[in-house]
């Protein structure tokens, strides 16, 4: 098999930079073009300085129908106009890192969705175009599918630690989430929450209880638990750090510690990126690498399940790469195989 040609729109912000990084370095692939309008003839490496000495790669502002896979980088909602401006050969993939075709018929926040549903329909694109591209949840079908719907990083990270139990029937309470993400999860362009000085040695409550994932979480619950009516209860906090996300949640569960660990081994076992802790676990961990790790804990009757990952790799374009591999039958691990920097 030859090489895949890739194509990325959006490459000078953080999701492009990572999915760069990642790339430069695959082994199964060539980077066609990096396209960016405001960028075109810079060297990748004087926006992405790290990269310096890695690519002569230079931005365009060219397309090219001459790849095998486009990601698409941009922010939510150009994503629907770059394919509305633009057409692609039937035979190219999509891999979609906005949430503009994450969303299909079920959701527990419907009020949410009906605008992309709209969107996606105007381009002659159903939300049934896109796989929901959550690896653990969806391999098979990513496998074969046309175009792939990236998770959004807190969806990810909060589906890992709740879809052993959606799949046992065992969701059967309201659910209580609180999670704290670094700054890098706001994207690239400066904001008084993401600013330095705001940031630094403080913490804020944001989107309680209406963040936008939750979209996403409860489809996917809802696919493997049909009966699934209960509130997610969710309290995002922005962290004083870049990266990561971690998540607590908690349910009222009858289960032994003993019985839902195996119960999420069982379910991860084929899930090379999402690991279960008997140890407590902290961020540091995974920042800087695409996996999940889970730890669990019993107190009284409540189960609760502590979950971590980079919001930029398995939040982000880690993820990307990971479905890409899959789409085109190479193992998942491929170009991924990436350490922590824990110190």
């Amino acid at each position: 098999m030859s090489n895949i040609k890739v194509g990325i729109i959006g490459g000078a912000g953080y999701t492009g930079g990572e999915l760069l990084r990642i790339l430069v370095n695959h082994q199964k692939v060539d980077i066609a073009f990096v396209h960016s309008n405001s960028n075109a003839g810079n060297l990748i490496s004087d926006v992405h300085t790290d990269l310096l000495g890695d690519t002569d790669i230079t931005f365009t502002d060219q397309l090219s129908q001459d790849i095998d896979v486009l990601f698409l980088c941009v922010g939510h909602g150009d994503a629907r106009k770059f394919l509305e401006a633009n057409s692609f050969n039937d035979n190219i993939k999509i891999i979609d890192l906005s949430q503009d075709f994450r969303l299909k018929a079920k959701s527990l926040k419907p009020k949410a969705k009906s605008d992309l549903e709209n969107q996606s329909s105007a381009l002659g694109l159903q939300p049934s175009a896109f796989i929901y591209g959550l690896p653990e949840l969806n391999k098979e079908a990513i496998k074969t599918a046309q175009n792939i719907a990236n998770p959004g990083c807190f969806a990810t990270c909060l589906q890992l630690a709740l879809l052993p139990l959606a799949k046992a029937g065992l969701l059967k309470s309201e659910v209580h989430i609180t999670a704290t993400t670094g700054s890098t999860g706001a994207g690239q362009k400066p904001t008084t929450t993401s600013h330095f000085s705001w940031r630094s040695n403080n913490l804020s409550v944001y989107k309680a209880f209406e963040h936008q994932h939750l979209n996403e979480i409860g489809e996917s619950l809802l696919q493997l638990q049909a009966d699934f009516d209960k509130e997610i209860n969710f309290i995002p906090y922005r962290g004083a750090f870049s990266r990561g996300i971690m998540a607590s949640s908690y349910i009222v569960c009858d289960l032994s510690l003993e019985e839902a660990e195996k119960l999420y081994q069982d379910f991860y076992a084929d899930a090379p990126f999402t690991h279960i802790s008997k140890e407590n676990i902290d961020l540091k961990q995974v920042v800087n690498t695409n996996k999940c790790l889970i730890h669990l804990e019993k107190h009284g009757n409540k189960l609760m399940i502590l979950s971590v990952i980079d919001n930029l790799l398995k939040g982000a374009s880690g993820q990307a790469v990971q479905n890409m591999n899959l789409m085109f039958g190479l193992d998942e691990r491929e170009g991924l195989r990436l350490k922590a920097v824990y110190f």
